[in-house]
Protein backbone atom coordinates (compact mmCIF):
# COMPACT_ATOMS: atom_id res chain seq x y z
CA UNK A 1 0.00 0.00 0.00
CA UNK A 2 1.32 3.67 -1.00
CA UNK A 3 0.66 6.37 0.58
CA UNK A 4 -2.53 7.21 -1.33
CA UNK A 5 -4.40 3.97 -0.68
CA UNK A 6 -3.39 4.58 3.11
CA UNK A 7 -5.30 7.76 2.81
CA UNK A 8 -8.20 6.18 0.73
CA UNK A 9 -8.26 3.26 3.29
CA UNK A 10 -8.52 6.03 6.30
CA UNK A 11 -11.03 7.75 4.58
CA UNK A 12 -13.24 4.86 3.78
CA UNK A 13 -12.83 3.03 7.49
CA UNK A 14 -13.93 6.35 9.27
CA UNK A 15 -17.04 6.86 6.59
CA UNK A 16 -18.23 3.69 4.25
CA UNK A 17 -20.77 5.55 2.52
CA UNK A 18 -18.18 8.52 1.37
CA UNK A 19 -18.30 8.35 -2.53
CA UNK A 20 -15.32 8.00 -4.83
CA UNK A 21 -16.17 11.65 -5.90
CA UNK A 22 -15.51 12.79 -2.05
CA UNK A 23 -12.51 10.72 -1.71
CA UNK A 24 -10.66 11.83 -5.61
CA UNK A 25 -11.97 15.96 -3.86
CA UNK A 26 -10.16 15.58 -0.38
CA UNK A 27 -6.76 13.94 -2.30
CA UNK A 28 -6.62 16.25 -5.20
CA UNK A 29 -7.00 13.18 -7.74
CA UNK A 30 -9.74 12.03 -10.64
CA UNK A 31 -12.10 9.46 -9.71
CA UNK A 32 -10.92 7.31 -12.20
CA UNK A 33 -8.21 5.97 -10.06
CA UNK A 34 -9.64 6.08 -7.10
CA UNK A 35 -12.40 3.70 -7.80
CA UNK A 36 -9.22 1.55 -9.40
CA UNK A 37 -7.25 2.15 -5.99
CA UNK A 38 -10.64 0.94 -4.11
CA UNK A 39 -11.25 -2.03 -6.55
CA UNK A 40 -7.81 -2.96 -5.86
CA UNK A 41 -7.82 -2.63 -2.14
CA UNK A 42 -10.70 -4.84 -1.65
CA UNK A 43 -9.55 -7.32 -4.07
CA UNK A 44 -6.13 -7.86 -2.12
CA UNK A 45 -8.07 -8.43 0.65
CA UNK A 46 -7.08 -4.95 2.32
CA UNK A 47 -10.97 -3.96 2.82
CA UNK A 48 -12.49 -6.96 4.26
CA UNK A 49 -16.16 -5.59 4.62
CA UNK A 50 -18.15 -2.49 4.49
CA UNK A 51 -20.79 -2.34 7.16
CA UNK A 52 -22.84 0.35 9.42
CA UNK A 53 -22.33 0.64 13.15
CA UNK A 54 -25.20 1.11 14.89
CA UNK A 55 -25.38 2.56 18.44
CA UNK A 56 -25.47 0.11 20.84
CA UNK A 57 -27.65 2.18 23.49
CA UNK A 58 -30.52 3.34 20.96
CA UNK A 59 -31.15 0.12 20.52
CA UNK A 60 -31.78 -1.07 23.90
CA UNK A 61 -28.61 -2.55 24.54
CA UNK A 62 -27.49 -0.50 27.57
CA UNK A 63 -24.77 -3.04 29.28
CA UNK A 64 -21.73 -4.11 27.60
CA UNK A 65 -19.91 -6.78 29.37
CA UNK A 66 -16.66 -8.37 28.75
CA UNK A 67 -16.11 -11.63 30.03
CA UNK A 68 -12.66 -13.68 30.66
CA UNK A 69 -13.20 -17.23 30.20
CA UNK A 70 -11.03 -20.10 31.16
CA UNK A 71 -11.66 -23.50 29.95
CA UNK A 72 -10.95 -26.77 31.93
CA UNK A 73 -9.68 -28.42 28.93
CA UNK A 74 -7.17 -27.19 25.90
CA UNK A 75 -7.14 -30.18 23.83
CA UNK A 76 -7.91 -28.57 20.14
CA UNK A 77 -10.97 -30.23 20.31
CA UNK A 78 -12.17 -28.83 22.76
CA UNK A 79 -11.20 -24.95 21.86
CA UNK A 80 -12.88 -25.82 18.48
CA UNK A 81 -15.91 -26.89 20.11
CA UNK A 82 -16.25 -23.40 22.57
CA UNK A 83 -15.41 -21.93 19.74
CA UNK A 84 -17.93 -22.96 17.46
CA UNK A 85 -20.46 -22.97 20.48
CA UNK A 86 -19.87 -19.59 21.88
CA UNK A 87 -20.78 -18.06 18.32
CA UNK A 88 -24.34 -19.45 18.33
CA UNK A 89 -24.81 -16.01 21.06
CA UNK A 90 -26.54 -12.97 19.43
CA UNK A 91 -25.48 -11.39 22.81
CA UNK A 92 -21.58 -11.93 21.98
CA UNK A 93 -20.40 -9.55 19.27
CA UNK A 94 -16.32 -10.62 19.71
CA UNK A 95 -14.60 -13.34 21.03
CA UNK A 96 -10.99 -13.99 21.16
CA UNK A 97 -8.13 -16.99 21.77
CA UNK A 98 -6.08 -14.72 24.10
CA UNK A 99 -2.66 -15.40 26.03
CA UNK A 100 -2.51 -15.20 29.84
CA UNK A 101 -4.45 -15.88 33.02
CA UNK A 102 -7.44 -16.52 30.89
CA UNK A 103 -8.59 -18.52 27.71
CA UNK A 104 -10.92 -16.04 26.17
CA UNK A 105 -12.07 -12.51 26.12
CA UNK A 106 -15.85 -12.44 25.33
CA UNK A 107 -17.62 -9.12 24.72
CA UNK A 108 -21.36 -9.15 24.87
CA UNK A 109 -23.76 -6.45 24.48
CA UNK A 110 -27.06 -6.81 26.19
CA UNK A 111 -30.08 -5.00 27.54
CA UNK A 112 -29.10 -4.47 31.27
CA UNK A 113 -27.79 -6.76 34.74
CA UNK A 114 -30.98 -8.86 35.06
CA UNK A 115 -30.44 -10.14 31.30
CA UNK A 116 -26.65 -10.56 32.12
CA UNK A 117 -27.73 -12.63 34.91
CA UNK A 118 -29.85 -14.73 32.40
CA UNK A 119 -27.51 -14.85 30.02
CA UNK A 120 -24.91 -15.83 32.37
CA UNK A 121 -27.36 -18.33 33.91
CA UNK A 122 -28.52 -20.09 31.07
CA UNK A 123 -26.41 -19.85 28.12
CA UNK A 124 -23.05 -19.48 28.91
CA UNK A 125 -23.06 -21.80 32.07
CA UNK A 126 -24.90 -24.58 29.10
CA UNK A 127 -21.79 -24.41 27.63
CA UNK A 128 -19.15 -27.92 28.61
CA UNK A 129 -15.45 -27.21 29.63
CA UNK A 130 -15.76 -23.73 31.44
CA UNK A 131 -14.63 -23.67 34.63
CA UNK A 132 -14.18 -20.01 35.10
CA UNK A 133 -15.74 -16.60 34.16
CA UNK A 134 -14.85 -13.05 35.13
CA UNK A 135 -17.42 -10.52 34.05
CA UNK A 136 -16.19 -7.05 33.96
CA UNK A 137 -19.27 -4.15 33.16
CA UNK A 138 -18.11 -1.38 30.77
CA UNK A 139 -18.93 1.83 33.05
CA UNK A 140 -17.76 4.51 30.39
CA UNK A 141 -16.76 3.93 26.75
CA UNK A 142 -13.39 6.61 26.65
CA UNK A 143 -12.01 5.76 23.87
CA UNK A 144 -14.00 3.37 20.67
CA UNK A 145 -12.68 3.68 17.41
CA UNK A 146 -13.63 1.59 14.62
CA UNK A 147 -10.71 2.52 12.20
CA UNK A 148 -7.25 2.10 12.88
CA UNK A 149 -4.34 4.37 11.00
CA UNK A 150 -2.15 2.40 8.84
CA UNK A 151 1.73 2.55 9.19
Amino acid sequence: MDKIDKEIALLLQKDAKITIKEIAERLNLTTTPIFERVKKLEKEGYIKSYKAILDRKKIGLQLMVFCNITLDLHQTDYLKKFEKDIQQFQEVVECYHIAGMFDYLVKIYIKDMEHYQYFLSNNLASLDNISKVQSSFVMTEVKDFSYVKIP
